[in-house]
């Protein structure tokens, strides 16, 4: 058994600190992310090391652009979550507890030593929500940089300041899921109450730690595709992690609980790009879809294609220190 950090007693209950969602658990249960249980008066992390999931990504597919482009991280997941996504493309792994089925036992050195034999420079925590395995993550991380190795976080945000600070130095890359920007869509869409600890911990992670950040919305019909809720999600990037921030808006797939939408259409994908350049930002990216020149990274003052992709796939390149080769401009890249 691995004892969780975060956590303090409540009379014969655990009070978790890692997530809003603030769990008083009592004996023998666990919290909403169905991982962390009260076993004898003790919060423990029950699938600390307890892996479902391993494949070597490009870290495009995360999708992150600006760090590290070209590169390969090995990617690893466990099971659980503290959202409830109705679209959740990983409900298999996410809706799982660690009794659903096989989970492989990786200690923190056999990540790294997996990821050296692959040739992946980094490690990405992702598949299932990476917030609710902090006590591996962070693990994980410290042997990683150790080795030279970046880390991703590829994460809803739904976490404390606590938690963020128990990983702020270990993580390189915040890569998180802005859904909405109001508590109605949280609700509707995932099971929480509201939108700001995750607005909150994606400015914390930029400004507090200095973790790059990149943004993905996935635009659902009549869910989160209306033009008020576009442009303040453009809005605040903006204004709050800056002009730089690429943002990906990600085409919607009919799926699970919410099968009976249509897929998102080209033209709101399109608007929202437009909504996005309008409001400032200059890294606008769409995913899930193929769009010549979707996922290019243009030069914000020259014009030039900075870097072409097809997919994961970087076709060409004029970048130099992470500034456009052409004309100089910085690109917002960690190369």
């Amino acid at each position: 058994m691995h004892e969780a950090l975060l956590w303090e007693a409540d009379g014969d209950r655990v009070h978790c600190h890692l997530c809003p969602h603030d769990c008083r658990i009592a004996p023998g249960h666990t919290g909403v992310c169905t991982v962390r249980e009260n076993r004898g008066g003790r919060l423990i992390a029950t699938t600390y090391g307890q892996v479902s999931s391993v494949a070597v990504d490009p870290i495009e597919k995360k999708p992150v652009f600006h760090y590290r482009p070209g590169t390969h991280a090995l990617s690893i997941g466990s099971v659980g979550c503290n959202m409830r996504c109705g679209h959740c493309q990983n409900w298999q792994i996410s809706r799982a507890t660690p009794e659903d089925g096989k989970l492989d036992y990786l200690s923190p050195q056999e990540v790294v030593d997996l990821a050296r034999r692959y040739q992946c420079e980094g490690v990405a925590f992702t598949y299932n929500e990476p917030v609710i395995w902090a006590e591996y993550v962070a693990d994980v991380s410290d042997v990683c940089k150790a080795a030279g190795l970046y880390t991703v976080m590829v994460t809803n945000g739904y976490t404390t300041k606590e938690g963020l600070d128990l990983l702020g130095e270990r993580i390189d890359v915040w890569r998180v899921d802005v859904k909405g920007f109001d508590d109605r869509t949280y609700r509707q869409l995932c099971k929480v109450g509201s939108a700001q600890p995750v607005l909150a911990m994606a400015e914390r992670a930029k400004k507090r730690w200095l973790m790059h950040v990149e943004v993905v919305t996935n635009v659902i019909p009549t869910i989160n595709d209306d033009e008020d809720t576009l442009r303040g999600i453009a809005a605040w990037i903006a204004a709050v992690l800056g002009t730089d921030t690429p943002w990906h808006i990600t085409r919607f797939f009919p799926y699970l609980e919410l099968a009976h939408l249509t897929a998102t259409p080209m033209t709101t994908l399109r608007r929202a790009r437009e909504i996005g350049a309008q409001e400032g930002l200059s890294f606008v990216y769409l995913g899930n879809v193929d769009e010549p020149g979707g996922e290019d990274t243009i030069c914000p003052r020259c014009g030039v294609v900075a870097m072409s992709r097809d997919r994961y796939r970087i076709v060409s390149r004029q970048t130099s220190s992470g500034a456009c080769a052409a004309c100089g401009c910085p690109l917002n890249i960690v190369e």
